[in-house]
């Protein structure tokens, strides 16, 4: 098989099991916009990371950003704060964080323009930027090869990508094995990411590095909460759901976002 038939392979297994998906009284896609705005600001604060230096150093002559997957800007708009960047497109597919992300930029005085909607079909609304970034989409991308080439085509200088050390919803694994006594899958990962790359044409730079613990959620009820969802459980398994993170060695002063990107990390960029 293909690395690119692979990595769509692998990440069509995260399928939720139809009997168990059945049972779900809420969906358990859940989307928790509040840890992405609390990221952006502790980006903005205080910039970490290799995506950051990466897009940092590609904007060493000032230029344009075309963000693809912003959310509330963690990506972007600190590259924005150094007086680096122009202009940015910001393009994502969930309104109430691209009205924050406009919110942000707005504190930061640079000129935003925001295209709703998902990638690569909204690229041709977009226009071509000098750096490209793309902070952790890239798992939720089966069809590789089309996205792939637009965010080259869409670059003067340069791509820079993000995504976990590997599929971030493996930090549920555990959990899934105690509440309903399955496995879930242990891959994709960046490694099987840059192996599809690799067959596009493309050979990204690859740097390694890690996100310090952070509270994401503001309180472990909050973690309690998502996670419950996640798992397709009902609210009577809060409590249980509580234990077994404190069991897994989860601290209620720092509750991380299990399912969103992770403390490993990788950074890929390429040249346009």
């Amino acid at each position: 098989m293909s690395a690119i038939k692979a990595w769509a392979s692998a990440l069509a297994e995260w399928a939720i099991p139809p009997e168990i998906l059945a049972r779900a009284a809420e969906t358990p896609w859940v989307l928790p916009r509040e840890v992405f705005r609390r990221r952006a600001r502790e980006q903005l604060a205080a910039p970490i990371g290799a995506t950051y230096r990466e897009a940092l150093a590609a904007l060493a002559e000032p230029g344009t950003v075309l963000d693809v997957g912003a959310a509330a800007g963690a990506t972007s708009l600190p590259l924005a704060a150094t007086g680096q960047v122009s202009t940015i497109t910001a393009v994502d597919g969930d309104a109430a964080l691209l009205e924050e992300f406009t919110r942000n930029a707005g504190d930061l005085g640079v000129p935003v323009t925001v295209v709703p909607g998902h990638w690569p079909e909204v690229a041709p609304r977009t226009g071509i930027a000098d750096v490209v970034v793309c902070g952790n989409v890239l798992y939720n991308v089966p069809d590789l090869e089309p996205f792939v080439t637009a965010l080259t085509g869409h670059a003067r200088r340069r791509v820079v990508a993000e995504l976990a050390a590997r599929h971030p919803l493996t930090e549920l694994n555990p959990l899934w094995t105690h509440f309903h006594g399955i496995a879930r899958p242990e891959g994709p990962t960046a490694e099987d990411c840059v192996a599809a790359l690799r067959e596009l044409g493309v050979e990204p730079e690859v740097s390694r590095w890690r996100r310090p613990p952070e509270p994401e959620h503001a309180k472990f009820p909050e973690l309690v909460e998502v996670t419950r969802r996640r798992l397709c459980l009902p609210l009577s398994a809060s409590d249980e759901v509580r234990q077994a993170l404190l069991d897994l060695g989860h601290r209620p002063d720092v509750p991380p976002d299990l399912g969103s990107s992770g403390r490993e990390l990788v950074t890929l960029a390429w040249d346009a």
